[in-house]
């Protein structure tokens, strides 16, 4: 680019997408003088999905403006929680997340997941139809125009990652009422409705069971139950809105 010179500062939660010499405050960029201000953000590295407010020499602007000639551009990160238009909230994960998406669907959350890689496209175009959040570590599957909504997931550990969606965008969460496996949702099961789908030791030693209507898996409070549980606890805990009293 061969244009006005421009003056940007991104707040220290978006340097890590940009390269070294961007991390240090403000710093020069040359544009071409056509190109929008989300644009020239995202050639730089940071997806529009994290970018918050965009604040030139004192004033807000959105993304369309087109920056001018010594312009001091300040790009902050997307303000937490965030909120998402429409309701209800539902979430959209890439293949590379899916204990995230399993976890977050522990939760009551609803989480769409392909365990197959669908391809960039597709997931665009099912965020765009079924107003959902698309939730990705690439950079680059997060910039496509056709994105209903995005986020990028900062971490790599699932347990760190859970608690990033849940303090970005605070789900209700209702622990217990979907299928880990397929998202549909659990209702309650006899014994005997599910006797054909069990083994006899599970028989004989659980008689509480719920069942998916989508897809008919049977869930009872097995082996791995208390860690599920320690992880359900975890986030009602700290994420869950607490009740207001009479008196407030």
């Amino acid at each position: 680019m061969n244009g006005p010179e421009i003056h940007l500062d991104f707040a220290p939660e978006l340097r890590l997408f940009v390269p070294s010499g961007h991390r240090q405050g403000r710093t020069p960029v040359i544009t071409d003088g056509r190109s929008t201000l989300g644009h020239v953000i995202e050639s730089i590295g940071v997806p529009l999905t994290e970018a918050g407010r965009l604040v030139v020499d004192g004033l807000p602007v959105e993304t369309s403006h087109i920056p001018g000639a010594g312009e001091s551009i300040e790009v902050y990160a997307v303000e937490r929680p965030q909120h998402v238009p429409g309701a209800p909230l539902r979430f959209l994960l890439d293949v590379h997340l899916g204990t995230l998406a399993r976890r977050l669907r522990l939760l009551g959350v609803d989480a769409a997941y392909f365990s197959e890689d669908i391809g960039d496209p597709a997931l665009a175009t099912i965020s765009a139809r079924e107003r959902r959040v698309l939730l990705s570590r690439d950079r680059g599957l997060l910039r496509r125009r056709e994105l209903w909504a995005g986020a990028y997931v900062y971490s790599d550990r699932p347990d760190e990652q859970l608690r990033d969606v849940l303090s970005r965008f605070t789900p209700e969460l209702a622990p217990w009422t979907r299928c880990t496996a397929c998202n549909g949702d659990l209702v309650p099961a006899t014994k005997d409705s599910v006797r054909d789908r069990i083994e006899g030791g599970t028989e004989r030693t659980h008689d509480v069971f719920a069942q998916c209507v989508a897809c008919e898996r049977v869930y009872w409070r097995g082996a791995h139950h208390q860690r599920l549980d320690a992880i359900v606890a975890a986030a009602l805990r700290d994420f869950s809105p607490v009740p207001r009293s009479a008196d407030d």
